[in-house]
């Protein structure tokens, strides 16, 4: 596989590699400055010029994958025989460096409700490198007119119209997605809520809404038994941000979510 496909392969199957590009040669190498390969857990694609070059690109990369390192490395190798080699001898006399660039799994967003807060929630987010995934029981919503605010997004994003039982989404989302519960109907945010604590595998849940109504909510899901109402978060966004407009609302709630995804684990 060619390795701008395999980028979008890992892409698609929201699994980690490495990009490997001989970024600089100094005399003689097997691949010239630009050749690129990508290295997963189990496999590579394309080739930077086989031999001792190619299998100390693997290994690194792979040590950063085991690691789960993120952070771009540079790897200068002799291709000389004069010089220590872990796998042969590779002696075309130059030298090359090696950059190697992780394909982390981006994070997941499904919004579910995409009125006037989870529209402008969505201009915020698609703005950045996820998967964004947009659920509404409402066509009127997801509309390409109405969608057509999010034409240039960084983001995939992914539109699910779901007229009946928009819940059953959830089990189709991959897992590690944060869910923002934001619909236009209490009932079906009291639905997705319950549907959220019963499906395993997801990440954060946020319930938009006032304490009022995450008291309601919480003594619903106790008495209907499900599983740990407490992972749901409500009201969500940034406390200190004040205001009720759609705008403000969408980047509190985007502000703290994009936050959670930085946030190193204790």
């Amino acid at each position: 596989m060619r390795w701008d496909r395999a980028v979008q392969a890992l892409r698609d199957r929201r699994e980690p590699g490495v990009l490997v590009t001989v970024a600089t040669v100094r005399g003689h190498s097997p691949r010239e400055a630009g050749a690129k390969m990508v290295v997963t857990a189990d496999a590579q694609h394309g080739t930077v010029g086989g031999g001792n070059l190619e299998a100390v690109a693997v290994e690194r990369a792979r040590a950063l994958l085991a690691g789960g390192e993120f952070a771009t490395q540079v790897v200068e190798v002799a291709l000389s025989d004069k010089a220590p080699y872990q796998h042969g001898v590779q002696c075309c006399g130059g030298e090359v460096g090696l950059l190697l660039e992780p394909l982390p799994v981006v994070p997941a967003v499904a919004v579910f409700g995409i009125g006037h807060v989870g529209l402008e929630l969505a201009r915020i987010l698609a703005r950045h490198d996820l998967d964004l995934h947009l659920v509404d029981s409402r066509p009127d919503q997801l509309t390409p007119e109405r969608l057509a605010v999010l034409d240039d997004a960084l983001a995939a994003v992914h539109v699910h119209q779901v007229p009946v039982l928009p819940e059953l989404v959830l089990a189709e989302l991959p897992a590690g997605t944060h869910v923002l519960v934001m619909t236009h109907d209490h009932a079906e945010d009291a639905a997705l809520c319950d549907a959220a604590l019963r499906t395993p595998g997801l990440a954060s849940i946020g319930l938009i809404g006032s304490a009022g109504k995450w008291a309601r909510f919480r003594r619903t899901l106790l008495a209907d038994g499900a599983p740990d109402p407490d992972r749901i978060t409500c009201p969500i966004g940034l406390p200190e941000l004040a205001g009720k407009e759609p705008a403000v609302i969408a980047v509190s709630v985007a502000a703290a979510l994009l936050g959670a995804f930085t946030r190193v684990p204790s």
